[in-house]
């Protein structure tokens, strides 16, 4: 007779992941609990997605507002107090929901931190549960940097930057990311001086040089924004009036004054829990898995952000809701990434898929491709949109491996072209297909066609 527990699963974090495979291991009627330690949901639902996008909309429409030449005699006012409330209310909202589908499905919620005693049994608090198998989906925090002086200043980070209610005077962000470019756009678009320093030589160094040329030129000619790359901060200091950011730029080493500074440096896996003790084996960049997402204990599994990679709520998901399928089912399918999309939510938004050019060079992989700028289309000339473009990437036989849209809806675009490179779909069945007239997707079809043709 085998041993009882008091579980056939714990999963540890509430978070796109962890909440994906407990809802659907819940059809297997066994006795599941998931473990959250903050917020129920993670930072899909609290800190990230849902106050973002809602911030996001509203900074946008703000500017769109002040830009627009019918408009111009009118001064809306802003009202910060009204539109954090109003994502508190979409966070409570969804964190509602979530609590219905958990209640509904019998999973028991186990509030704290869980730390593991050995590789069957966690501790919360001063209680004990051990689990015949556990799902760790714990995610990620901010990246700790180099940048001394950080216990001693106040400064934001994406979880707080856009929660603040009242817009302040200057403000500098500390990486040039995805999250550091989001931020720099709020910010910019309700009036605040803004710099924004990277390391690299370009803001958004993980897509191709077109992408941080282009989004930089957005954010510094209509936004305002300082652009500042091969900029390293290297330390924080602060009196009564403002804050001190010392960074080098080449050899020289300077300082800015600023009233604001957000720390968009990147995220690393949590990892604080007594991995030891379970046996789980880890680096810094995550816990180590198999191509089934098992870990060194072969009881426990990882999905998410807790084992490095691309994060995105999307992946998240899906490898929560593949692990839990495989589990049912006693199967052993692998995770397919193919088609799964980046996304940058500035108002010209960048939407990447598939393979880019620099994957490409770095593989040393024939390919040709086409950019189509969004300023040579009929949308492009009816919203007087002189930034963005759509740029396909094809191999040999003329099927669709990467593509770029810098567009204002450039994340509605990316899911035609995420179903072509994930279902290797042929250039001739992308031209072939009927767009809207005089859309921004309408340039897709346009790219298609003339890539067909083109040589490599």
């Amino acid at each position: 007779m085998g041993k009882k527990y008091d579980f056939k699963y714990i999963i540890i974090g509430s978070g796109p992941a962890g909440l994906a495979a407990a809802l659907t291991l819940s059809k297997s009627k066994k006795r599941i609990a998931i473990v959250e330690s903050r917020f129920l949901g993670g930072s899909n639902i609290n800190t990230r997605d849902i106050p973002y996008q809602i911030a996001l909309k509203y900074s946008h429409l703000y500017h769109q507002v002040l830009a627009a030449p019918e408009f111009r005699n009118n001064d809306p006012s802003v009202s910060f107090p009204n539109a954090v409330a109003h994502q508190l209310k979409a966070i409570i909202a969804a964190s509602d929901l979530n609590k219905s589908l958990i209640k509904k499905s019998g999973i028991v919620t186990l509030e704290g931190t869980a730390h593991f005693i050995d590789n069957h049994t966690i501790a919360i608090g001063n209680k004990q549960f051990t689990s015949a198998e556990f799902i760790l989906a714990t995610g990620s925090s901010l990246k700790h940097s180099e940048i001394s002086g950080t216990e001693h200043v106040n400064y934001l980070t994406p979880e707080t930057a856009l929660k603040v209610r009242r817009t302040p005077k200057a403000v500098l962000i500390v990486g040039g990311g995805s999250t550091g470019c989001e931020i720099a756009s709020y910010f910019a678009e309700l009036g605040t001086k803004v710099l924004i320093m990277e390391t690299a030589e370009r803001i958004l160094p993980r897509e191709d040089k077109e992408v941080g040329e282009t989004i930089s030129n957005y954010l510094t000619k209509e936004l305002g924004v300082m652009v500042l790359p091969n900029c390293k901060v290297v330390a924080l200091e602060q009196d009564s009036s403002s804050k001190h950011v010392i960074f080098h730029n080449g050899r020289s080493e300077k300082m800015v004054r600023v009233d604001c500074v957000v720390l968009a440096t990147g995220s690393q896996p949590l990892l604080d829990y007594g991995l030891e003790n379970a046996g789980i084996k880890y680096k810094n960049t995550g816990i180590l898995i198999d191509k089934s997402f098992r870990t060194s204990a072969k009881n426990i599994y990882a999905i998410g952000d807790c084992i490095g990679g691309d994060s995105s709520t999307e992946r998240a998901e899906y490898e929560g809701t593949l692990l839990a399928t495989n589990l049912l089912n006693k199967a052993k399918n692998i995770p397919n990434y193919n088609g799964f999309a980046r996304i940058v939510n500035t108002y010209q938004q960048v939407a990447v898929v598939g393979l880019n050019e620099d994957d490409l060079l770095k593989r040393d992989r024939r390919y040709k491709k086409i950019t189509i700028p969004i300023k040579d289309s009929i949308a492009g000339i009816a919203d007087d949109n002189t930034y963005g473009f759509i740029k396909l990437l094809a191999d040999k036989s003329n099927h669709l491996i990467g593509a770029t849209i810098i567009a204002p809806n450039s994340s509605q675009m990316i899911s035609e072209l995420s179903l072509a490179v994930r279902h290797n779909v042929s250039l001739l069945e992308i031209a072939s297909t009927p767009h809207v007239a005089n859309s921004y997707s309408n340039l897709i079809k346009l790219a298609a066609k003339q890539l067909i043709d083109k040589k490599k």
